[in-house]
C-alpha cells in the first residue's frame, strides 16, 4: 500500500487535537505480521509523511531491541516484564517498577486490578481486539473500564483492532478470506473517553456508535447532542487516552480521508 497523500481539506483545530500523536505503531504483530525490517522501514517512512503529526510510537518486542537502530531510542514502546533503558514507554502484562511510563494490561474480567495500578503509579491498557470474533469486548465492557480509569483518574492506552474510525463490520485480518465482525472504532474510543474524563457516565452509545455522521469537527468535537471543546479534548488525551495501539499506520489515516475528515 502506497503512503497516503496529503489532502486539500482544512484540518479542524479541535480533530488535530485529538488524532495528535495518537497512533503507537505495532506493524509486526497481528493481523500485519511484517517483519522487523518492514517495520522499521514503514515507521520510518511515516516519520516523514504528510500525517506525521498523528504518529506516536514504534511498538516492539524486548527481544527486537538489538536489532533497532539507536536512533529510534525515544519513540520505542516496548513490550518488557521490567525495565529497558531504551524504551520510550513499557507494555506489560504485570505492575513493573520502571523510569518510564509503564502500560499495565488489565484483562476486562480483571478490572479490580486498576486500583493497584493506580496506586504503583503504572498506567493501565485495554486490549479492543483480536483476530477471533470472541477477542473483541462488548461495548459494555469497554465502556465499564473507561469509566473505572476515570473514576480512578488512571490513564489509558488502548491497543489492537483499532484500524478503523468508526464502529463497524470489518475482516479481521488481511487474509484473501478472512472472518469478520464487528470492531471497535478509534473515534468511538476517543470520544467516549474524552467525555468521561469531563464527568459523562452515558458513554455505552458513544461506544457502540456505527453512524459516522454522529461524529463531527468544527470549532469543537461533536458526538449527536454533545460536545467538547479543543481545551477538553487536549485535557483528556494528556491526562487520560494517551495513545492507541495499530499494526496500521496507512489504514486510519485513508479512512478518515474517506470519510472526508483529513
Amino acid at each position: 500500500m502506497q503512503q497516503a497523500k496529503a489532502g486539500t481539506k482544512q484540518l479542524a483545530p479541535v480533530l488535530k487535537a485529538l488524532l495528535e500523536r495518537l497512533i503507537d505503531y505495532a506493524g509486526m504483530y497481528p493481523p500485519a505480521g511484517l517483519s522487523l525490517e518492514e517495520t522499521l522501514a514503514n515507521y520510518n517512512q511515516y516519520r516523514q509523511s504528510d500525517y506525521a503529526w498523528m504518529l506516536n510510537s514504534l511498538v516492539i518486542g524486548a527481544s527486537e531491541l538489538d536489532r533497532v537502530p539507536a536512533s529510534l531510542d525515544g519513540s520505542l514502546a516496548v513490550l518488557a516484564e521490567s525495565d529497558e533503558s531504551r524504551a520510550a514507554t513499557l507494555e506489560t502484562k504485570k505492575i513493573v517498577a520502571a523510569e518510564r511510563p509503564v502500560y499495565c494490561e488489565v484483562p476486562l474480567e480483571s478490572m479490580h486490578e486498576l486500583e493497584r495500578i493506580k496506586q504503583s503509579g503504572c498506567y493501565a491498557k485495554i486490549r479492543t481486539g483480536g483476530v477471533k470474533p470472541e477477542a473483541i469486548p462488548a461495548p459494555a465492557s469497554v465502556s465499564s473500564f473507561i469509566l473505572a480509569c476515570a473514576d480512578l483518574r488512571l490513564p489509558f492506552k488502548a491497543t489492537a483492532g483499532l484500524h478503523h474510525p468508526v464502529r463497524a463490520e470489518h475482516a479481521l485480518t488481511y487474509e484473501p478470506v478472512a472472518l469478520r465482525a464487528v470492531m471497535h472504532g478509534f473515534l468511538n474510543i476517543l470520544m467516549a473517553s474524552s467525555f468521561a474524563w469531563h464527568g459523562e457516565r452515558d458513554i455505552e452509545v458513544i461506544i457502540g456508535e456505527t453512524d459516522p455522521s454522529a461524529f463531527a469537527f468544527d470549532d469543537k468535537a461533536h458526538w449527536r447532542g454533545k460536545s467538547l471543546d479543543a481545551k477538553q479534548i487536549r485535557e483528556a488525551r494528556k491526562n487520560f487516552i494517551h495513545s492507541i495501539g495499530s499494526c496500521s499506520f496507512e489504514e486510519p489515516v485513508t479512512e478518515l480521508q474517506a470519510l472526508g475528515l483529513l
